[in-house]
């Protein structure tokens, strides 16, 4: 097998090949000099490589690649664009391929905080209408990097019932394919609120789900790390044993939907680990206890962990990669208990994400 990991940056997107997951060989840039916040694997039927691309001169767009980056495919018109006056894409922030009882479907995620659905395998998008009319949207806000729709979770089960995270406006959830959406934010605070239990409103920055468990998901947001047992109608605090509650990435195990990671940094106003300590932490008891993680990690760690920018691999026993702003990239072939660097000296990492190819 070969593990190949797609890295995003705002200069390009590189990607690293390795057999034993400690000795990679980086390729790259594609698509040099235009931002890359969203990537996706689409191992449905082959292997299928999505790039969310920025130009400064043409745009934001989506880019194909069905041969690991060898070659790509770009559409001759815009396959993402809105089909209303008072907007227009800025930025794709998440590609997500639905699961594998529904081939084709792939979803987007932008900014302006909007939900697109691709039927043919992310070539072309249709627009879903019923997030973009909800009566809160509104007063949705911007948060410090853009407001967004960053984070989509489809049912591992059910085709109609999808699961958005956005900052800031918080999370929201249909049961009916996209044409009715309901905020599900109870128990998330929003501190910088007068009233800091709002029924939406919240900047959650990542929501994270196993499919062998559809009714739980975890959340990391602006200072609080949550559970949900009950597929996000209820939220109940998972921080404690953090050295803080502020981040941005969440992560689940591939095989153990118990165990989840998370890159603790210092505050909202101090983005960098506490104590300059480059660490990961995990759980095995679903939040009930945390470890940190940083055998060949660094101390002097001055920088910040993004959204999208850490991801495991699907292998028995699972890799998991991140990346910084500093452009640092880390891999730990054993579940986060050694860590090595991958890569170095590459511009700000905004997407990891990695796929396992068979021989």
């Amino acid at each position: 097998m070969t593990v190949v990991v797609a890295i995003g940056t705002r200069k390009g997107l590189w990607l690293a090949r390795s057999e034993d997951r400690v000795s990679w060989q980086l390729d790259g840039p594609h698509h040099a000099m235009q931002e890359v916040y969203a990537v996706a694997f689409d191992t449905r039927s082959g292997v299928r490589l999505l790039a969310g691309v920025a130009s400064p001169h043409f745009g934001p767009g989506v880019s194909i690649s069905d041969d690991l980056g060898a070659t790509w495919e770009e559409s001759s018109s815009p396959p993402i664009s809105f089909p209303v006056e008072d907007a227009a894409l800025e930025r794709v922030w998440q590609l997500q391929p639905a699961p594998a009882s529904q081939p084709g479907v792939v979803y987007a995620g932008t900014q302006p905080s909007a939900l697109f659905k691709s039927s043919d395998g992310g070539r072309s998008f249709e627009f879903v209408e019923g997030l973009w009319n909800h009566p809160h949207r509104p007063e949705w806000s911007a948060g410090f990097g853009g407001q967004a729709v960053h984070t989509i979770v489809p049912d591992p089960v059910d085709p109609d019932r999808v699961l958005v995270a956005m900052s800031t406006g918080g999370v929201y959830r249909t049961a009916d394919g996209g044409k009715s959406w309901e905020a599900r934010n109870k128990g998330i605070k929003a501190y910088f609120f007068p009233d800091p239990w709002p029924e939406f409103g919240q900047c959650v920055h990542k929501v994270a789900q196993h499919p062998a468990s559809p009714s739980r998901f975890y959340a990391q947001n602006h200072h609080g790390v949550y559970r949900s047992d009950d597929g996000g109608d209820t939220w109940q605090s998972i921080a404690e044993g953090l050295p803080t509650d502020f981040g941005f990435s969440m992560v689940v195990h591939p095989h153990d939907p118990d165990t989840i990671f998370t890159f603790p940094i210092e505050a909202d106003g101090r983005r960098f680990p506490p104590e300059g300590k480059c660490r990961v932490y995990r759980s095995r008891d679903a939040g009930a206890s945390w470890e940190a993680l940083g055998s060949g990690l660094p101390d002097n760690f001055w920088t910040a962990v993004m959204r999208d920018a850490m991801c495991t691999d699907t292998e028995a026993v699972p890799g998991v990669y991140f990346g910084s702003r500093s452009g640092e990239v880390y891999a730990s072939p054993d579940e986060g208990e050694t860590w090595h660097q991958m890569a170095a000296h590459l511009p700000d990492v905004m997407s990891v994400r990695a796929a396992v190819i068979p021989a």
